[in-house]
């Protein structure tokens, strides 16, 4: 809101108060084809489609392309994912739910790892890892200078892994649609179709096989960095916004509407105009005097989010301690190293405790991540969720 006020938008050292952008090579992704079902619901919310779906409705729950759910979720496929249970919330309910396989009847993973979401899979099979395949990988986040590189297969798919490109070819073909799902390319094919149309656009790519020797490309931002809304600046009818008005909208008449209409939740804020809401659970929340403590957690140097917490050496020099802050460890008698209970009403965890004064006093933190054990003792349970 300050740099809106201020009009220090679509400048350099500005700031929209979004995410920071970067460049990006023009390089050509794999075509999907359309989805012919448009209903969707917000990620987050797919345990209640099991449990309630059909109850879910567009004002209540922000059902999208509908008024309703007329189905729950009866089939879950998860791929490359921890979500199912680690890295979702409220993990003693979602274990509950999936326990239940009237609900959701059927369950894939595909992984590389037995990771904690794996262990409800009904059918679990093995992807191939980066080493096993060749593929490229393209850039994320990272500021002017763009970049791909040539992952080369390094050692044959080990036992029964296949990609999940075989996988959902070997799907196709059961279902009698292969030659449209493959447009008659292997793996490899569309890797050298998708570098060829990435050429008429990168004019500077190198032929396939000398890229695939030379293992990367990178490219710096002709334009030297992203700014955003620059063009929306210099010419704001030229280039307008995506708000009903084209322009920055400090007070949003769809908000407004919505806040009018939708059935929120005891503590939930719709608001039109930029307000300060404390949110549920906060610190002031009357709860505080049985759980005086406020948890928070973060990411963590050992893992990107859950992967690699399955690594022993790295959970050997970057033990899942609690960091508490040297006041509170005091109050309570807590000295560094001592295993403890970390409880609310929801669940439980035990870890060793870490004094750390980078915690300010009334919180507590644990670092994401940490690979739940389903069906043990809570106490025993690796989650911070």
């Amino acid at each position: 809101m300050l740099a809106i006020l201020t009009g220090n938008v679509g400048i350099h050292g500005g700031n929209s108060g979004a995410r920071e952008g970067s460049y990006s090579l023009p390089f050509e992704r794999m075509p999907t084809l359309e989805n012919p079902v448009k209903t969707s619901i917000s990620m987050f919310m797919w345990t209640d489609a099991i449990e309630r779906g059909p109850a879910m409705t567009a004002t209540r729950d922000g059902v999208r392309g509908k008024d309703k759910l007329d189905v729950p979720i009866k089939m879950i496929w998860n791929y490359a994912g921890n979500c199912l249970i680690n890295q979702h919330s409220q993990i003693n309910r979602t274990h509950e739910i999936l326990q239940d396989d009237k609900k959701c009847e059927l369950i894939v993973v595909v992984d590389c790892h037995m990771t904690s979401s794996a262990k409800y899979a009904d059918i679990l099979l093995p992807d191939c890892t980066a080493s096993e395949q060749m593929d490229f990988a393209l850039d994320a986040s990272c500021g002017n200078m763009s970049y791909v590189i040539f992952a080369d297969q390094a050692i044959k798919p080990r036992f029964e892994c296949k990609t999940i490109y075989e996988m959902t070819t070997q799907i196709a073909k059961r279902m009698g649609v292969e030659e449209t799902f493959t447009e008659g390319r292997t793996q490899e094919g569309w890797m050298r179709h998708l570098y060829e149309q990435s050429r008429k656009a990168i004019p500077d790519l190198l032929p396939f096989d000398e890229f695939r020797k030379a293992g990367m490309f990178k490219q710096r931002d002709p334009e030297g960095h992203h700014v955003a809304y620059k063009a929306f600046r210099e010419d704001p009818v030229a280039n307008p916004l995506t708000t009903p008005s084209g322009k920055i909208e400090i007070y949003s008449a769809q908000l407004a509407e919505i806040a009018a209409t939708w059935e929120l939740e005891k503590g939930d804020v719709i608001d039109p105009l930029p307000v300060y809401s404390p949110g549920f659970e906060n610190y002031d929340d009357p709860q505080s005097k049985d759980y005086p403590l406020q948890l928070t957690g973060f990411h963590y140097k050992a893992r990107t989010h859950s992967t690699y917490g399955n690594v022993d050496v790295l959970k050997a020099a970057c033990r899942q301690e609690m960091w508490i802050n040297p006041v509170d460890a005091h109050k309570r008698g807590i000295a560094n190293g001592d295993r403890i209970r970390i409880f609310n009403s929801r669940g439980e965890v035990a870890y060793r405790s870490q004094s750390h004064a980078a915690h300010s006093a009334g919180r507590g933190g644990l670092r994401r991540g940490g690979l739940v054990q389903p069906g043990c003792e809570p106490c025993r349970s690796g989650g911070l969720h």
